[in-house]
């Protein structure tokens, strides 16, 4: 059995980080890929939510998301709060893996605890279940800029998904910020301030 984590919305100016993990064997995890699973972001936001579907209904595919808010990246930093959720992750799902993947460069330290745990660039376009983690992370991220783009349709959340796009930049010039951004993070013209 491996576990594959992966987070979205790292990047983003506003709402909140989404990290995943998904644990599954082998043959379940090619039957994913058949049916289509690839690296999040290279799939329609329709497909993912299919895929979100099959993953979290399948009976020997084990799964947890964490999500960790604009205000508590604002108060804790993004690195901190990510490796918080993927420290969570670890402790739910680590005892049902024999191998642990992470996307990215980064182990945050955890491999001194987990000696079976690997980072891996570009993971979600190498391993099965880091690309299932990514489409839980996303499908998450996803959703909440949807909802919160109901309420602040100016912003173009349900096209930028929160990140600074120049749409985004210049609604944040003209209209200032919301609640709902990361108010930590700079901008050129320091509108977060």
């Amino acid at each position: 059995m491996t576990l594959g984590i992966d987070e979205a919305g790292r990047g983003c100016l506003v709402g909140s980080l989404f990290v995943a993990g998904v644990v599954c064997g082998e043959k379940i995890a090619l039957d994913f890929l058949k049916m289509g699973l690839k690296d999040s972001k290279k799939l329609s936001q329709n497909k993912r939510f299919f895929l979100e579907d099959k993953i979290k209904s399948h009976d020997e595919v084990k799964f947890c998301v964490i999500k960790k808010s604009a205000g508590e990246i604002d108060s804790l930093s993004l690195g901190v709060c990510l490796k918080l959720a993927v420290q969570e992750i670890l402790e739910k799902l680590s005892p049902l893996a024999q191998t642990i993947n992470i996307d990215g460069n980064t182990a945050f330290g955890l491999n001194k605890r987990y000696s079976n745990l690997k980072t891996i660039i570009k993971g979600d376009e190498k391993i099965a279940q880091i690309a299932m983690a990514s489409v839980l992370a996303k499908t998450s991220k996803d959703r909440e800029m949807l909802e919160l783009h109901a309420l602040f349709k100016e912003y173009g959340w349900d096209k930028n998904c929160g990140y600074g796009t120049k749409k985004h930049i210049e609604a944040i010039a003209k209209l200032g910020a919301t609640p709902f951004h990361r108010h930590s993070f700079a901008l050129k013209n320091n509108w977060f301030s």
